[in-house]
């Protein structure tokens, strides 16, 4: 039998009628844009639904209209990281930032800041010297507090919270911090500082630690260790991001995220789902031939996504949800990492030129199965977990 794709939205509702969510489309009679179903509507103000955007995006009519009418939160994709808030000592940058804060406010949606310290898009100069060798102590923490001064200095009020340190604890088993630059020049405690600088520095503003894969048990008992240390230093963490890059690869991962938000809830700490995507390519290693991937099938959807993958991706999505759902009050926001599958960073990770497809929305913007099964989710009723 041909295999065939998602080319239009006739062959896309009827997809979604045969993954049996019918019943969530008919209630929207008519598959115009005006009459898609909401997001921030379906949510019902039980917790934040975002996206990440770059300020460049917006200027397109149809992608900032879906972005105002499905969102009620939304974050920088890059313009908030130190490359780009201060590309040199003192030299600060915050245009692109201040039009996505200006869009949202506009829109009614809140702004997450992403973020301040991170091992990646920050300058050299910050916490190296010109030789690459890691600066003295003092000077990298005056570089720190600088830039943290300034930068959630500038969006006091204007942000709820802010991704205050990303990605700082270490993949290899038995390691706890990752060997980063601010760690070699500061030490272990550059987490704590950054902390502290944040909340000095817009004191009602939420305070984040995000990360990858720490609903894995290694990752997840290593972030619950960096919980323990935060709240003796007195830091006011009030989440923990679990990034959500999962893949249809690894259905195992919805039941760690589970038991994760569990633990987490334990700890005492919110959880949000920060840049959640699902990704329908086999993983591939950083750096590998592009012809190679794709001659064994790793880029095999460039001329579409199959239907059936589709309706994999969307029972995927609807389960992820209705996890969340299962933790009423500890979850706090869910963060789609893109708008629509061509703006994804999965098209050209871990290698350039792949295809992918892990988002709501395809290239055209038209709702995947997956968009219709996240409403259903968010749409029906669902028996919950106690919390205390």
């Amino acid at each position: 039998m041909t295999t065939r794709f998602f080319s239009t939205r006739a062959s896309l509702l009827g997809a979604v009628f045969a993954l049996g969510l019918a019943p969530a489309c008919a209630r929207f009679q008519s598959p115009t844009v005006n009459a898609e179903p909401s997001l921030r509507k379906a949510v019902h103000g039980r917790f934040l639904i975002g996206t990440a955007v770059m300020s460049k995006q917006l200027d397109d009519p149809r992608l900032a209209h879906l972005v105002a009418t499905q969102f009620n939160c939304i974050t920088g994709e890059n313009e908030f990281k130190p490359a780009v808030t201060e590309p040199h000592p003192g030299q600060f940058n915050f245009a692109p930032a201040d039009r996505i804060v200006s869009f949202a406010r506009k829109h009614g949606m809140k702004v997450v800041g992403h973020n301040l310290c991170w091992h990646s898009q920050t300058p050299k100069w910050m916490y190296e010297d010109a030789d690459g060798g890691p600066l003295p102590r003092e000077a990298a923490l005056a570089n720190l507090k600088r830039h943290i001064d300034a930068v959630a200095g500038h969006f006091r009020g204007q942000v709820i919270g802010w991704d205050v340190v990303n990605e700082a604890i270490s993949d290899e088993p038995g390691g706890y911090l990752r060997d980063s630059p601010a760690k070699r020049a500061i030490g272990d405690d550059y987490i704590v500082q950054a902390f502290r600088y944040a909340h000095a520095a817009d004191p009602r503003a939420e305070l984040y630690y995000n990360d990858y894969g720490n609903e894995n048990t290694d990752k997840l008992l290593k972030t619950l260790w960096l919980i323990r240390d935060l709240q003796k230093a007195g830091i006011p963490l009030t989440a923990v991001g679990i990034q959500s890059h999962f893949s249809l690869s690894n259905p195992e991962a919805i039941g760690r995220l589970d038991s994760a938000i569990s633990a987490y809830d334990a700890a005492g700490v919110k959880v949000m789902l920060t840049e959640l995507d699902v990704e329908v390519l086999p993983r591939v290693t950083p750096g590998a031939d592009v012809n190679a991937t794709q001659e064994h099938g790793l880029d095999s959807y460039s001329q579409g996504l199959p239907e059936e993958v589709a309706r994999e991706q969307a029972d995927f999505y609807e389960r992820v949800f209705r996890v969340v759902l299962k933790h009423p009050g500890v979850v706090t926001r869910i963060t789609l990492w893109g708008t629509h599958d061509g703006t994804s960073w999965l098209n050209d990770w871990p290698v350039r030129g792949r295809t992918n497809y892990p988002l709501l929305w395809d290239r055209q913007l038209t709702p995947k199965p997956a968009f219709y099964a996240v409403i259903q989710a968010l749409t029906q009723p669902l028996q919950v977990a106690s919390h205390k």
